[in-house]
């Protein structure tokens, strides 16, 4: 199932929020008294620290606050370098750091920036929490696990029909390499290689256009309408909504497309192309009528 994050305005366990690296203190006649004065800080302009369950979650601000405009992406580093390197340490050595970005926009050299920092701290980022598919895209591309989160608009208040994905596809371009874990609440698309010991989780279907050789994970919400779609079905395991099977030892044709997909309670593979007839004579039985071909 899709990792439901926590409620970071109010941390389950430990939070620290720190001052921007800019010189906050009163000056000359104005500080006089002041001192005393405890400093005031806006949570939504502070970068974010949080222990949950031993993992660190890196919140970040929003791009722009409404009171104050943009929140540069310097000033939000120097945040981060200033708390690891004088604040209070909750954490130890080596632990695994994961980044709630949440709509913020990121690129490679940002979530660079981010690693180098944190590793001088001796703490390891391992995974995005994003809305956007740039970030997503970037994380990916950099090696970083990655739930992608459907974009929560607080003015709709009806529910989401569970038999439908909660967000639209996402396409990545990229190999997904061993240890990297990618969760989507909707489709997800590959276009490349998943390799062994990679994750793949949806809540919609999952199309590996290349070779699936990790897990793949699709209707994780409980579909089990759901399918598993590869040019080179060989993984190790394979899950639609709350059925879970391994594939047979027989190494599949090079390059032959299969599906996955539940029937008769339980997960079979067959051909691509299999599959498409069965479908078409199914839509032509409902009086669907086909197209003519030039």
């Amino acid at each position: 199932m899709v990792t439901d994050l926590p409620n970071h305005g109010v941390p389950p366990d430990r939070a620290d929020i720190f001052p921007a690296a800019a010189d906050t203190q009163p000056q000359g006649a104005d500080a006089r008294g002041a001192a005393d004065q405890p400093l005031a800080v806006n949570p939504r302009q502070q970068v974010q620290l949080t222990s949950v369950d031993g993992i660190l979650h890196l919140v970040l601000p929003p791009e722009v606050d409404p009171e104050t405009g943009i929140i540069t992406w310097p000033e939000q580093i120097q945040q981060l370098k200033l708390r690891l390197e004088t604040g209070e340490r909750f954490w130890q050595d080596e632990t695994i750091v994961h980044l709630i970005a949440q709509e913020r926009l990121l690129d490679a050299r940002q979530l660079q920036a981010l690693e180098d920092t944190l590793s001088a701290a001796k703490l390891r980022l391992k995974r995005v929490f994003t809305s956007r598919r740039p970030t997503a895209l970037a994380a990916v591309t950099a090696g970083y696990s990655v739930d992608q989160q459907a974009v929560v608009h607080p003015l709709v208040q009806s529910p989401a029909d569970p038999g439908q994905a909660l967000a639209e596809p996402l396409y990545l371009q990229t190999t997904v390499r061993s240890g990297v874990e990618i969760r989507h609440p909707g489709t997800l698309v590959i276009v490349g290689d998943a390799n062994p010991g990679s994750s793949l989780v949806a809540e919609g279907d999952i199309l590996v256009w290349g070779r699936l050789r990790g897990t793949a994970h699709a209707g994780a919400a409980g579909n089990r309408d759901r399918r598993i779609m590869a040019l080179h079905m060989q993984p190790t395991q394979l899950r639609i909504a709350d059925l879970v099977a391994r594939p047979p030892d027989a190494v599949p044709e090079p390059y032959r497309p299969e599906v996955a997909y539940v029937g008769e309670e339980m997960i079979r593979i067959a051909r691509a192309q299999d599959v498409a007839q069965q479908t078409l004579n199914q839509t032509l039985s409902r009086g669907a009528q086909p197209l003519e071909t030039f």
